[in-house]
Protein backbone atom coordinates (compact mmCIF):
# COMPACT_ATOMS: atom_id res chain seq x y z
CA UNK A 1 0.00 0.00 0.00
CA UNK A 2 0.82 3.56 -0.16
CA UNK A 3 2.96 5.70 1.91
CA UNK A 4 1.12 8.24 3.96
CA UNK A 5 3.05 11.66 5.14
CA UNK A 6 1.03 13.24 8.03
CA UNK A 7 1.96 16.76 8.33
CA UNK A 8 0.68 19.14 11.61
CA UNK A 9 0.47 22.50 10.76
CA UNK A 10 2.80 24.90 12.30
CA UNK A 11 2.78 27.04 15.02
CA UNK A 12 -0.10 29.53 15.28
CA UNK A 13 -0.57 32.53 17.42
CA UNK A 14 -2.66 29.96 19.49
CA UNK A 15 -0.13 27.79 20.25
CA UNK A 16 1.93 30.60 21.15
CA UNK A 17 -0.24 31.92 23.18
CA UNK A 18 -1.49 28.94 25.39
CA UNK A 19 -5.24 28.77 23.85
CA UNK A 20 -7.33 26.28 22.51
CA UNK A 21 -7.81 27.29 18.64
CA UNK A 22 -10.11 24.48 17.89
CA UNK A 23 -11.66 25.39 14.43
CA UNK A 24 -11.31 29.18 14.85
CA UNK A 25 -9.43 30.72 11.84
CA UNK A 26 -5.99 31.24 13.97
CA UNK A 27 -3.03 31.83 11.37
CA UNK A 28 0.65 31.08 11.38
CA UNK A 29 3.05 33.02 13.96
CA UNK A 30 6.50 33.89 12.36
CA UNK A 31 7.79 30.79 13.50
CA UNK A 32 4.84 28.76 12.60
CA UNK A 33 5.63 30.33 8.64
CA UNK A 34 9.29 29.41 9.12
CA UNK A 35 8.76 25.95 10.39
CA UNK A 36 6.71 25.46 7.22
CA UNK A 37 9.47 26.41 5.07
CA UNK A 38 11.76 24.50 6.45
CA UNK A 39 9.76 21.27 6.06
CA UNK A 40 9.44 22.22 2.52
CA UNK A 41 12.57 21.85 2.25
CA UNK A 42 12.42 18.61 3.98
CA UNK A 43 9.78 17.44 1.77
CA UNK A 44 11.31 18.64 -1.69
CA UNK A 45 12.92 15.26 -2.38
CA UNK A 46 9.64 12.88 -1.81
CA UNK A 47 7.52 12.74 -5.22
CA UNK A 48 3.88 13.40 -3.58
CA UNK A 49 1.00 11.63 -5.55
CA UNK A 50 -1.31 13.57 -3.77
CA UNK A 51 -1.34 16.03 -1.16
CA UNK A 52 -4.99 16.77 1.31
CA UNK A 53 -5.52 19.23 4.16
CA UNK A 54 -7.81 20.04 7.00
CA UNK A 55 -9.75 23.05 5.53
CA UNK A 56 -8.90 25.00 8.38
CA UNK A 57 -6.39 28.61 7.25
CA UNK A 58 -3.22 27.20 9.54
CA UNK A 59 -3.14 24.01 7.35
CA UNK A 60 -3.32 25.60 4.08
CA UNK A 61 -1.05 28.47 4.81
CA UNK A 62 1.32 25.78 5.99
CA UNK A 63 0.78 24.54 2.41
CA UNK A 64 0.99 27.14 0.50
CA UNK A 65 4.93 27.30 2.00
CA UNK A 66 5.87 23.93 2.02
CA UNK A 67 4.67 23.22 -0.86
CA UNK A 68 4.09 26.12 -3.15
CA UNK A 69 3.70 23.81 -6.73
CA UNK A 70 1.00 21.73 -5.04
CA UNK A 71 -2.72 21.85 -5.05
CA UNK A 72 -4.24 20.30 -2.18
CA UNK A 73 -7.70 18.68 -1.86
CA UNK A 74 -9.67 19.67 0.90
CA UNK A 75 -10.46 16.91 3.31
CA UNK A 76 -13.31 17.49 6.05
CA UNK A 77 -12.40 14.48 7.59
CA UNK A 78 -8.97 15.94 8.82
CA UNK A 79 -10.60 19.27 10.23
CA UNK A 80 -10.25 19.93 13.74
CA UNK A 81 -11.93 18.41 16.31
CA UNK A 82 -14.89 20.62 17.27
CA UNK A 83 -14.24 21.59 20.82
CA UNK A 84 -17.63 23.69 21.06
CA UNK A 85 -17.50 26.11 24.38
CA UNK A 86 -13.74 25.77 25.07
CA UNK A 87 -12.58 26.55 21.38
CA UNK A 88 -10.46 30.17 21.79
CA UNK A 89 -9.93 29.49 25.79
CA UNK A 90 -6.94 29.45 27.55
CA UNK A 91 -5.35 26.32 28.12
CA UNK A 92 -4.61 26.99 32.10
CA UNK A 93 -8.81 28.23 32.65
CA UNK A 94 -9.89 24.73 30.72
CA UNK A 95 -7.69 22.58 32.90
CA UNK A 96 -10.22 23.73 35.99
CA UNK A 97 -12.96 21.84 34.18
CA UNK A 98 -14.55 19.17 35.38
CA UNK A 99 -13.85 17.26 32.40
CA UNK A 100 -10.52 18.18 31.69
CA UNK A 101 -9.37 14.87 33.49
CA UNK A 102 -11.56 13.05 31.38
CA UNK A 103 -10.08 14.46 28.32
CA UNK A 104 -6.78 13.46 29.26
CA UNK A 105 -7.23 10.17 30.68
CA UNK A 106 -10.41 8.79 29.09
CA UNK A 107 -10.19 11.00 25.93
CA UNK A 108 -12.44 8.05 24.84
CA UNK A 109 -15.90 9.16 26.92
CA UNK A 110 -14.98 13.02 26.25
CA UNK A 111 -17.63 15.05 24.38
CA UNK A 112 -17.58 19.09 24.45
CA UNK A 113 -19.89 20.96 25.30
CA UNK A 114 -21.73 22.25 22.24
CA UNK A 115 -19.23 20.36 20.15
CA UNK A 116 -17.69 16.90 19.12
CA UNK A 117 -17.04 13.57 20.84
CA UNK A 118 -13.86 12.74 20.48
CA UNK A 119 -14.45 9.08 19.83
CA UNK A 120 -16.35 10.99 16.52
CA UNK A 121 -13.18 12.99 15.52
CA UNK A 122 -10.75 9.75 15.59
CA UNK A 123 -13.35 7.39 13.67
CA UNK A 124 -14.21 10.43 10.67
CA UNK A 125 -10.40 11.01 10.70
CA UNK A 126 -9.28 7.70 10.40
CA UNK A 127 -12.12 7.05 7.52
CA UNK A 128 -11.08 9.58 5.64
CA UNK A 129 -7.32 8.91 5.37
CA UNK A 130 -7.83 4.96 4.77
CA UNK A 131 -10.13 6.18 2.31
CA UNK A 132 -7.85 8.57 1.16
CA UNK A 133 -4.97 5.77 1.03
CA UNK A 134 -6.62 2.97 -0.60
CA UNK A 135 -7.57 5.68 -3.45
CA UNK A 136 -4.01 7.01 -3.87
CA UNK A 137 -2.99 3.10 -3.90
CA UNK A 138 -5.45 2.09 -6.30
CA UNK A 139 -4.18 5.22 -8.95
CA UNK A 140 -1.07 5.90 -8.42
CA UNK A 141 0.54 1.78 -6.94
CA UNK A 142 1.37 0.37 -3.47
CA UNK A 143 4.80 2.60 -4.07
CA UNK A 144 3.33 6.28 -4.04
CA UNK A 145 3.76 8.31 -1.36
CA UNK A 146 1.11 11.07 0.21
CA UNK A 147 0.43 14.16 2.12
CA UNK A 148 -2.27 15.20 4.75
CA UNK A 149 -2.12 17.78 6.62
CA UNK A 150 -4.11 18.21 9.87
CA UNK A 151 -3.89 18.79 13.51
CA UNK A 152 -2.33 17.46 16.40
CA UNK A 153 -5.30 15.69 18.21
CA UNK A 154 -6.62 14.17 14.67
CA UNK A 155 -2.80 13.31 13.46
CA UNK A 156 -2.40 11.32 17.36
CA UNK A 157 -5.96 9.49 17.19
CA UNK A 158 -4.89 8.41 13.30
CA UNK A 159 -1.70 6.97 15.00
CA UNK A 160 -3.37 5.28 17.86
CA UNK A 161 -5.25 3.87 15.40
CA UNK A 162 -2.48 2.67 13.42
CA UNK A 163 -0.47 1.38 16.53
CA UNK A 164 -4.01 -0.83 17.54
CA UNK A 165 -4.00 1.12 20.71
CA UNK A 166 -7.04 2.31 22.28
CA UNK A 167 -8.22 6.12 22.02
CA UNK A 168 -7.41 6.14 25.49
CA UNK A 169 -3.81 5.75 25.29
CA UNK A 170 -3.57 8.72 22.72
CA UNK A 171 -2.23 11.52 25.12
CA UNK A 172 0.84 9.40 24.84
CA UNK A 173 1.66 10.28 21.77
CA UNK A 174 3.36 13.61 20.63
CA UNK A 175 2.26 15.81 17.28
CA UNK A 176 4.47 18.68 17.39
CA UNK A 177 4.05 21.41 14.86
CA UNK A 178 5.51 21.36 11.51
CA UNK A 179 6.48 17.80 12.60
CA UNK A 180 5.84 14.45 10.11
CA UNK A 181 4.73 11.16 10.95
CA UNK A 182 4.67 8.33 8.49
CA UNK A 183 2.40 5.29 8.35
CA UNK A 184 1.81 2.37 6.12
CA UNK A 185 -1.47 0.88 5.58
CA UNK A 186 -0.96 -2.74 4.50
CA UNK A 187 -3.58 -5.46 3.86
CA UNK A 188 -3.12 -7.20 7.54
CA UNK A 189 -2.02 -3.94 9.55
CA UNK A 190 -0.65 -0.36 9.53
CA UNK A 191 2.63 0.11 10.26
CA UNK A 192 3.99 3.46 12.13
CA UNK A 193 7.17 4.27 9.77
CA UNK A 194 7.91 7.43 11.48
CA UNK A 195 6.75 9.78 14.49
CA UNK A 196 7.35 13.28 15.50
CA UNK A 197 10.13 13.79 12.53
CA UNK A 198 10.78 17.57 12.95
CA UNK A 199 14.13 17.03 11.02
CA UNK A 200 14.91 13.21 9.76
CA UNK A 201 15.71 12.67 6.24
CA UNK A 202 12.18 11.94 4.71
CA UNK A 203 13.57 10.99 1.18
CA UNK A 204 14.46 7.55 3.26
CA UNK A 205 10.60 7.18 2.92
CA UNK A 206 10.00 6.85 -0.63
CA UNK A 207 9.77 2.83 -1.12
CA UNK A 208 12.46 2.10 -3.67
CA UNK A 209 10.75 0.10 -6.75
CA UNK A 210 13.66 -1.92 -7.79
CA UNK A 211 12.72 -4.40 -4.86
CA UNK A 212 9.45 -5.67 -6.39
CA UNK A 213 11.20 -5.97 -9.91
CA UNK A 214 13.47 -8.36 -8.37
CA UNK A 215 11.07 -10.11 -6.33
CA UNK A 216 8.75 -10.64 -9.74
CA UNK A 217 12.30 -11.64 -11.68
CA UNK A 218 12.78 -14.11 -8.65
CA UNK A 219 9.39 -16.09 -8.88
CA UNK A 220 9.83 -16.35 -12.80
CA UNK A 221 12.68 -18.11 -12.45
CA UNK A 222 11.35 -20.29 -10.17
CA UNK A 223 8.48 -20.83 -12.04
CA UNK A 224 10.27 -21.38 -15.05
CA UNK A 225 12.83 -23.80 -13.14
CA UNK A 226 9.46 -26.36 -11.78
CA UNK A 227 7.61 -26.09 -15.10
CA UNK A 228 10.17 -27.70 -16.68
CA UNK A 229 11.76 -27.09 -20.04
CA UNK A 230 15.32 -27.32 -21.17
CA UNK A 231 16.97 -26.36 -17.62
CA UNK A 232 14.37 -29.28 -15.73
CA UNK A 233 16.43 -32.21 -16.81
CA UNK A 234 19.77 -30.47 -15.83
Amino acid sequence: MATLLLLRHGRTTANADGGLAGRQPVELDDTGRAQATAVGERLRAVPLAAVVTSPLIRCRQTLELALPQAAPVVEDGLIECDYGSWEGQPLKKLAKEPLWPVVQQHPSAAVFPGGEAMAAMAARAVAAVRSWDARVTAEHGPEAVWLACSHGDVIKAIVADALGVHLDAFQRIVADPASVTAIRFTPLRPFLVRLNDTGGDLAALVPPPVKRRRRANRVADSDAAVGGGAGASR
